[in-house]
């Protein structure tokens, strides 16, 4: 009798692992799978011009004493997540006024960085939840495709 409580016990955690969500196992993407749209880039495009502009520039060039946020800015960021780079923006941004950006407003200006990169724009917003943006990785170059047998993999 005792045994069979065991079982009955055991086959019901199987069963609830079985059916939970998998949290080890986190899916990954980079910014070269189009993580934003290009409506959204254009949203951060103003609100770039409002909060950004007058330190890293018009053309995200810098200025000098602030970073630009294209061509050599790139390397910086390479081998970290889009978590870390939000979390720059939304913590420390505008320099006068730090943390003030809204969540939704740190997404937009961060995916007009990556458009003004040449990041492929795609299907979905990038949202500000960092769980989310801890999945994506700052890629300075282009994966290469993963080949199977000399085949390209299928996308």
């Amino acid at each position: 009798m005792r045994a069979k409580r065991i079982l009955a016990s055991i086959a019901m955690i199987c069963s609830a692992a079985a059916l939970a969500p998998n949290t080890w196992a986190q899916t990954t993407r980079s910014v070269w799978d189009g993580v934003y749209t290009d409506a959204q880039a254009d949203r951060g495009s103003g609100q770039y011009t409002q909060h950004c502009a007058v330190c890293h520039g018009v053309a995200l060039e810098g200025n000098g004493e602030t970073p630009p946020l294209v061509g050599q800015f790139i390397p910086d960021w390479a081998g970290t997540t889009l978590a870390d780079l939000y979390d720059k923006i939304q913590v420390t941004m505008p320099l006068n006024a730090p943390g003030t950006l809204r969540p939704a407003i740190a997404a937009d200006i961060l995916a007009f960085i990556l458009k003004a990169n040449n990041f492929p724009s795609g299907p979905n917003e990038l949202g500000p939840a960092s769980d989310s943006l801890k999945s994506v990785t700052f890629d300075v170059f282009k994966p290469k495709p993963v080949t199977v047998k000399g085949k390209a993999a299928p996308k």
